[in-house]
Order: C-alpha cells, then sequence, then structure tokens
C-alpha cells in the first residue's frame, strides 16, 4: 500500500503499474484455485457476493444505465438546488448528538453499542450484544457526519438484530465474519446501511417529520431554512470524479466503471498500461466528466492496493437489494402508517422478520425471493430514484 500511497500523492501511475499487475497474477492464480464456470472474476466475486457473475452482473448493469443515464441528462439542465447554507461550520459536538440521536430512532440500540469518531466511519461488532459504529465530522458539510452515522447504523442493525441463537456461530451476520467466512454476502450487508441512509434518512418524508429537531440543534445555521429547501439540498447531483464522494444518482456509475475494468484486467482483454486511458473513457461515457490527473482516476482507490479484487459489485448489489426490500416493507400497512408519523419502530422489525433474524441462514437469492417473492431486481430502485429525483428537480 506504501507504494500505491506515493503514487497516488506524485500522481505516478507508472509507479504503482508493477505492483498492480503482481496483485493481479495472483489473483488469477486465486480464481483458478476457486474454480468457476465462465468468468474467472466470477471466483474472485464470490469470496463476497456468492452467486454473482459477469454475465448476471451485464443485464443487471444494462437495465440501470437506460433508467438513470436519461434521468441524469434531464437533471443536468435543471438548475441545482442551494447547498450554500450547508458549506459553513456546524459544531461538531451537536453535529453528533443530533446523529446518534436519529440511529436511536431508526432503531439502532446504544445498550448494546456506541458511537465514535474516527478518519473513516465503519461499524465493528464482536456479539450482537456488543456493535459499535464510528463516524466522521466534516466541520465543512454538515450531511456527511449524518449519513455516515445512518449509514453504520444500518450495517449495526443487522447484526444487533441478528437471531440470538446464531451468536459466536458461523450463521451470525457480523462483518469480521464476513471477512473470513463468507455467506449472506456483503451486498445484503450493504443493502441495510443504504435502506436507512438514503431510502428513509434522504426522503423527503423523513424531514417533514424529523426537521424541527434539526432546526433546533442547529437554530443559528438554520435560520431561514426550510424542511423542503434542506431536502433538497441534502440530494443535490453532483457528478463527480471521486466514488466515496458522489451523490446517490451517479454513485452506481463509479461502481459499474471499476467493475467493468476489473473484469477486463483479469481477463487480459485490458492491459495495465492502458487501464488509466479506459478509466478516462468510462468516466466520460457514464458521467460526461474529463479526468484530469491518474490520482483522481485509475489512483484513486486503495482496494488494489490491498489485493482485493472483486468487490465494487456488492455496493451496487446492496443499493439495488434496498429499493426492493424498501418497496416490498412498505406494501405493509403498519410499516407505511409508521413512516407517516415518525415511528420507524414498524420499518426495522419488518426487516428483522425478514431480512436479520436469519443472520446467513439462505443465500442472498433465497433471502430476497422469501422476503419480496423474486430474486435481484432492479426496476424498484429504478423507479424509486426516478420518483426522488423528478421531485427534486421538477422533471
Amino acid at each position: 500500500q506504501h507504494i500505491w500511497a506515493k503514487a497516488r500523492a506524485e500522481d505516478d501511475f507508472a509507479a504503482f503499474a508493477p505492483v498492480l499487475e503482481a496483485t493481479l497474477e495472483l489473483n488469477r492464480e486465486m480464481a483458478e484455485c476457486i474454480g468457476y464456470e465462465e468468468h474467472p472474476y466470477d471466483a474472485l466475486m464470490y469470496r463476497f457476493e456468492p452467486g454473482e457473475t459477469v454475465a448476471s452482473l451485464r443485464p443487471l448493469f444494462a437495465a440501470l444505465r437506460a433508467g438513470l443515464l436519461p434521468l441524469l441528462r434531464a437533471i443536468g439542465e435543471k438548475e441545482p438546488p442551494r447547498v450554500d447554507f450547508l458549506e459553513r461550520p456546524f459544531p461538531a459536538d451537536k453535529q453528533l448528538e443530533f446523529a446518534l440521536n436519529m440511529a436511536r430512532k431508526l432503531g439502532y440500540d446504544t445498550n448494546r453499542g456506541r458511537l465514535d469518531l474516527t478518519v473513516h466511519p465503519f461499524e465493528i461488532s464482536f456479539t450482537r450484544n456488543d456493535v459499535r459504529i464510528t463516524t466522521r465530522v466534516n466541520g465543512e458539510w454538515m450531511p456527511k457526519g449524518l449519513f455516515g452515522t445512518l449509514h453504520e447504523a444500518g450495517h449495526a442493525m443487522y447484526e444487533q438484530y441478528c437471531d440470538p441463537a446464531y451468536t459466536r456461530t458461523p450463521l451470525a451476520t457480523d462483518l469480521i465474519g464476513l471477512y473470513a467466512v463468507g455467506g449472506v454476502s456483503f451486498g445484503a450487508h450493504e443493502s441495510q446501511s443504504r435502506l436507512f441512509e438514503n431510502q428513509v434518512g434522504r426522503s423527503r418524508e423523513f424531514w417533514e417529520l424529523n426537521y424541527g429537531e434539526l432546526r433546533d440543534a442547529f437554530p443559528e445555521e438554520l435560520a431561514g431554512i426550510d424542511a423542503e429547501t434542506f431536502w433538497r439540498a441534502i440530494n443535490r447531483v453532483r457528478p463527480g470524479l471521486i466514488r466515496v464522494e458522489s451523490d446517490e444518482l451517479t454513485y452506481d456509475f463509479h461502481i459499474m466503471l471499476r467493475v467493468d475494468i476489473e473484469a477486463a484486467l483479469i481477463d487480459g482483454s485490458l492491459k495495465v498500461a492502458d487501464l488509466p486511458e479506459a478509466w478516462n473513457a468510462k468516466m466520460k461515457e457514464y458521467l460526461g466528466l474529463e479526468v484530469p490527473s491518474d490520482r483522481l482516476g485509475a489512483l484513486q482507490d486503495v482496494h488494489w492496493s490491498s489485493g482485493q479484487v472483486g468487490t465494487f459489485c456488492n455496493y451496487t448489489i446492496g443499493n439495488v437489494m434496498a429499493g426492493q426490500l424498501f418497496a416490498k416493507a412498505k406494501t405493509d400497512d403498519r410499516v407505511s402508517r409508521g413512516l407517516a408519523a415518525a415511528d420507524y419502530v414498524p420499518l426495522r422489525e419488518w426487516m428483522t422478520e425478514h431480512v436479520h433474524r436469519h443472520g446467513r441462514r439462505y443465500t442472498r437469492e433465497q433471502l430476497l425471493e422469501r422476503a419480496t417473492g423474486r430474486g435481484l431486481d432492479p426496476v424498484p430502485y429504478v423507479e424509486y430514484l426516478t420518483a426522488k429525483y423528478s421531485a427534486i428537480y421538477d422533471l
């Protein structure tokens, strides 16, 4: 990683290229050891997203591009929401207090966990009764700490509400075990963090009901700002070069780019020397952006320098699962009434009944079929994003 860090700092892809080539060769050998039917990349994804293949991802990504690219282009023609009121200092202690209160409201049990500060947010558990989350507070962009907290709380609830009979067994859902064992999938875990962060936490309904508490916490900073203005601001679409800073609508294009490139690197159809050019071309195709440097392009992620190839797909799988699960949950009258009254217990209980409690008992597809009646389906996710951003941008 130190070679990557130096190459990134100096914008010198050539310095990292030999290390990347060696990493890819080791991953090719690993794929042969694991085994696969069609594509060596399938074996690498299996470690994180069992059952996922290049062949199954292609129609999924095609459906997302078909549904979201026209939406992104239409938004590009519209006036963006104002965000200036969020680009100012918000007291860090009050940010943490409010974020933790919202996490509790969504269902995170602080009797069995705690929130602390860190450089990069994460969740970690030792048993279902000790599930900790961390966040990062940005003094110049308040939403980062808030939504980072809700994201990690979603991960934490998956583990806190797993069947207690599975504690300290291979069927528990903790991420420590996932790294070592595999299981229901990283995408399934990511579905819970994305659902509570985005489908709930970034929704208009959520802020119509909870904005008063936020304004009470920051009366001076949010003076003259109403709930509608705040909701539009936290959902502003700003295509950018950096994956971890991207908005909800453009995020999956960053993932598709990486998966396409990783698969091509593994099967040899893309050479390491040609990687920056391929990266930049995909960024132009998907988001219409020119990449001024490799530091902002092919060198931005730490994953390859740590040997990880095949992990990126789980983020989009999580988004799609979140859309599918949330759409199904809202057909339950108790859940929909709860959401309309700022009561999130019914939603959390629905997720526990259909997702959390099962731990790793089922595969991802079995879990989805039991919860929603069908396997992975991008339609609810595309419909959710289309409805949301059409309202924000008056399309």
